[in-house]
């Protein structure tokens, strides 16, 4: 569970304020009197007599403490589309009973809160929004828990807060100042799309793993029949053909080893609108959505996956392997960010310690920034795998809200495509990504083109 206490630094010290229901007690006793002595009435004091005294009976114990408020999040591992849970905790520290507390919070609008309630009474929320004020009574030296559930509706670290929470005592003739919290960040990990990619690496390059390179090596792949030569092991004759060949010949086979996978995201531009996990998908959602399923599948078959960022900050994830690699993908993802950029993040990207020679690139990117087709025809050029998904949104804006006339953007349209054409006639393969085995066909023509022979520049 995340908690956050009130910060007591920022507030102004804990006071407690007249309400008007205590100045027109006071007012009405004091109209009274006077009038009775100005006018020589004793009634007006038997009148005046009861006010007098509720007014004196319910100041008879002064609340001294300001109330404690906290929110108190799940801190679990929570994927967009689950069901979201927070707590905000209201207590009394004070020796006096507190006759109303208003709390009010505010919330994330990617976390949909569905229902509010104090101590299991819940109230469903779903027409009248989350932030109204709810008010409950709290006894003395006892909290109580404003619940919120509902569901997180898309990846990202959420805000839940800040809130706050102000108190009546002595029978409502005295208010607390407002106490407010800061807001506690809720970590929504976004949702894995089914991907499979059932072909083999283009060069795999460890020294163990699931992929058949094409090295020689103790493997299970067969890769031909050889005569028997120095350092062969005699488990690995081929009895068959050393009987018709009158001569000892032992199956040859490739080497298993695992492999390293590049995945780069282009965050130079985003298009398109975030609709939530149910709802549609911006360019930013369908390139962390597919970057999480990739390295899920890749981690799974145990190969060493890296993210890296083409743009202004050019974050990067060291190479690893194992569920605990996988975890911190996802942690890394969270804080993906479109943002546009005059300078080019070149010396970043294309360093060979940051990308191996044998690793596999997949860039999503939407093609919208001319610097990024210009990436990916560099990578091709120094002799990288490269696979560039298209990430852009298929539902794209009209141009009529876009702002844009429609030979306009028929126009872009038709460059768009001139340029992934180009980036095709480069070597670049192109793929939209469409969850399953988006990338089979690519990596068969990315494996092909590993094993043909490469003509030296002189």
């Amino acid at each position: 569970m995340t908690t956050v206490p009130t910060d007591e630094a920022a507030e102004p010290a804990a006071g407690w304020a007249p309400t008007w229901a205590l100045g027109r007690a006071v007012l009405l006793t004091g109209v009274l009197l006077i009038a009775a002595v100005l006018l020589g009435r004793v009634d007006l004091v038997v009148l005046a007599t009861p006010f007098a005294l509720g007014t004196a009976y319910a100041l008879r114990r002064r609340p001294t403490a300001a109330p404690q408020l906290e929110i108190l999040a799940d801190d679990g591992h929570l994927v967009e589309g689950g069901a979201m849970a927070a707590t905000v905790s209201v207590g009394n520290p004070d020796t006096v009973s507190y006759d109303v507390a208003v709390v009010r919070a505010r919330v994330s609008p990617w976390l949909r809160v569905e229902r509010v309630g104090f101590g299991g009474a819940g109230l469903d929320v779903r027409r009248s929004g989350a932030d109204r004020p709810f008010v409950t009574a709290i006894p003395t030296g006892r909290a109580v828990d404003l619940e919120l559930s509902g569901t997180a509706r898309r990846w990202g670290r959420h805000p839940i807060g800040p809130a706050g929470a102000r108190v009546a005592a002595a029978d409502g003739l005295l208010v607390s100042r407002a106490v407010i919290t800061d807001p506690v960040r809720m970590r929504v990990y976004p949702e894995t799309e089914q991907f499979e990619a059932v072909e083999a690496m283009p060069r795999a390059a460890g020294l163990v793993g699931a992929h058949h390179s094409r090295r020689p090596g103790e493997g299970g792949e067969l890769a031909g029949v050889r005569v028997f030569g120095p350092g062969d092991r005699l488990r690995r004759i081929d009895w068959r053909v050393s009987l018709r060949a009158r001569q000892l010949h032992v199956a040859a086979t490739l080497s298993d080893r695992d492999a390293e996978v590049v995945v780069l995201l282009d965050v130079l531009a985003e298009a398109g609108r975030s609709g939530g996990v149910k709802g549609a998908a911006s360019v930013l959602d369908t390139t962390v959505r597919a970057a999480a399923a990739i390295a899920e599948h890749y981690l799974h078959r145990g190969d060493r996956v890296a993210m890296l960022e083409y743009g202004p900050a050019a974050r990067r994830l060291r190479p690893a392997t194992g569920r605990r690699q996988y975890l911190t993908v996802l942690e890394w993802l969270l804080d993906v960010r479109a943002e546009a950029s005059p300078h080019e993040p070149y010396d970043q990207v294309f360093g060979p310690q940051v990308l191996s020679a044998d690793a596999l690139v997949v860039v999503l990117t939407p093609l919208l920034d001319e610097r990024s087709a210009q990436m990916l025809a560099r990578l091709a050029r120094g002799g990288r795998f490269v696979v560039a998904v298209d990430t852009l949104p298929t539902d794209l804006a009209p141009p009529g809200e876009r702002g844009w006339a429609p030979v306009a953007f028929r126009l872009w349209r038709l460059d768009r495509d001139t340029m992934i054409a180009q980036l095709r006639e480069h070597g670049v393969p192109v793929v939209r990504w469409a969850g399953a085995g988006s990338l089979d066909q690519v990596l068969r023509d990315v494996a092909r083109l590993a094993t043909a022979p490469r003509v030296g520049a002189r």
